[in-house]
């Protein structure tokens, strides 16, 4: 992004005080004309006051050549020009002088002041000469009109100067602040970009958390029970045959699921892309669609509800998952306190995932011991617990299930993400214990 202060200040290319190599030339060629008119003048001068002629014009010369001085010291300009103002020379040199104190940054006070004594100056010497001029026969005007000659001349010389040097100054005060404004405003929005940048990164890697979350929750508790009863059919295939058959055929049901959650997630992923060639620059990954489609895969991971279904899982859905988990194996004691009431979706879900994940982590780790399922409803609140006992001794024909260590990181970030309390470990008798308490929240599902 480029400073719009930068444009204004320029590299110094002028010598000495002449911040441009233009700006010297345009004082020094002032001060050599205001020197060659002041010499001029110095010749009168000389004569008038009885001086040698060089004296005069090299007085001139001098007076004049102060004009290069403008920019530095503009203040020592116009008090030359007063000071030259009786010898009637330098009537350049005043002018330009007025301009330059006008337009710089000097108090108003000290303008005004200076303004002042050039227009007074002005004003006697314009009268003393007329009237000498009318008494010499050089000048035959009436009296009457030599104030009025000398007012004119004094304000001509004096007003239009200070006048435009104040409106010049002015101007560029104007210009200054307005690019001062833009600095700033551009700084700032810069600012705001890199906040929102940071801001679009956090909600990107947010939404990274959510999806991996959601798709664990969905897929995790599925294939879990198909090792299960993988590991169980491999244990009875020549012992009972029937009972092989019967787990051969939950596990092929449960890999269809999950195969038909998984395709509508990656489904999603490439929703972004065109049907025909893809575009030179990739579409942004639809995170937000993601996490929406694997929460609608998740209310079908308890029981097998169709595609149609739109809505995440609900507590109701709670026995069918514990039936999941007999027909795995283990052995579950589900109870159930208080008056069962609905509540809000995020609530819903998210109890139904905890008890998902615990009963999934006692498939891992704990694969033969029994487990407590226990939900209470407590009117401003609900309540689950999931225990399971010591595991029993592992035997060659157990399941090994891989763990990746998210699942009680996950189910904490739901709890905490609506108020809720999350509190996990193990247990004196060797199990291990997961219990939250959310609060029941507004609204329900209809």
């Amino acid at each position: 992004m480029t400073t719009t202060g930068d444009s204004g200040n320029t590299a110094r290319t002028g010598p000495w005080w002449w911040e441009r190599r233009r700006s010297a030339v345009l004082d020094i060629g002032l001060g050599v004309v205001s020197a060659a008119e002041c010499g001029a003048e110095g010749v009168e001068f000389a004569r008038d006051a009885g001086l040698p002629l060089p004296v005069g014009v090299a007085f001139g010369l001098l007076a004049g050549a102060t004009l290069v001085l403008r920019r530095r010291w503009p203040i020592a300009v116009v008090l030359v020009a007063v000071a030259v103002t009786p010898a009637q020379m330098g009537v350049l040199m005043t002018i330009v002088g007025l301009y330059t104190l006008a337009a710089s940054e000097l108090p108003r006070r000290i303008i005004g002041a200076l303004s002042g004594m050039s227009l007074a100056g002005t004003l006697i010497v314009t009268l003393v000469r007329a009237n000498q001029d009318i008494a010499s026969g050089d000048l035959t005007i009436g009296e009457g009109f030599i104030p009025f000659i000398a007012i004119s001349t004094s304000l001509g010389i004096t007003a239009p100067p200070v006048l435009l040097g104040l409106y010049v100054g002015a101007r560029r005060r104007l210009m200054e602040s307005l690019r001062e404004r833009a600095d700033s405003l551009e700084r700032e929005l810069q600012l705001l970009a890199e906040r929102a940048e940071e801001r679009a990164e956090w909600a990107r890697n947010e939404e990274r958390t959510r999806i991996a979350r959601d798709m664990h929750d969905v897929v995790a508790h599925r294939v879990s029970l198909m090792v299960v009863h993988a590991a169980a059919l491999q244990a009875v295939a020549r012992k009972d045959p029937e009972k092989a058959v019967k787990n051969a055929a939950l596990v092929g049901d449960m890999g269809r699921q999950a195969l038909t959650e998984l395709r509508e997630m990656l489904g999603v992923l490439r929703a972004g892309e065109p049907p025909a060639r893809p575009a030179p620059a990739p579409a942004p990954l639809p995170l937000a669609a993601v996490r929406e489609a694997a929460a609608q895969a998740a209310s079908r991971a308890g029981d097998g509800v169709g595609p149609e279904a739109v809505e995440g899982p609900c507590l109701a859905e709670l026995d069918a998952l514990v039936e999941q988990s007999r027909a795995a194996g283990m052995v579950v004691d589900m109870s159930v306190e208080g008056e069962a009431r609905v509540y809000a979706a995020e609530v819903e879900e998210t109890a139904y995932r905890v008890v998902q994940e615990a009963l999934t982590n006692v498939h891992k780790h704990a694969a033969g011991a029994k487990t407590y399922v226990r939900l209470a409803h407590r009117g401003v609140e609900v309540a689950m617990q999931v225990e399971n006992g010591p595991p029993p001794e592992v035997s060659p024909e157990d399941a090994r299930l891989p763990s990746g260590g998210n699942g009680l990181v996950g189910m904490k970030e739901r709890v905490t993400a609506l108020g809720g309390v999350f509190v996990s470990g193990p247990t004196d008798a060797g199990g291990f214990r997961v219990s939250a308490v959310l609060p029941a929240g507004v609204g329900g599902r209809g």
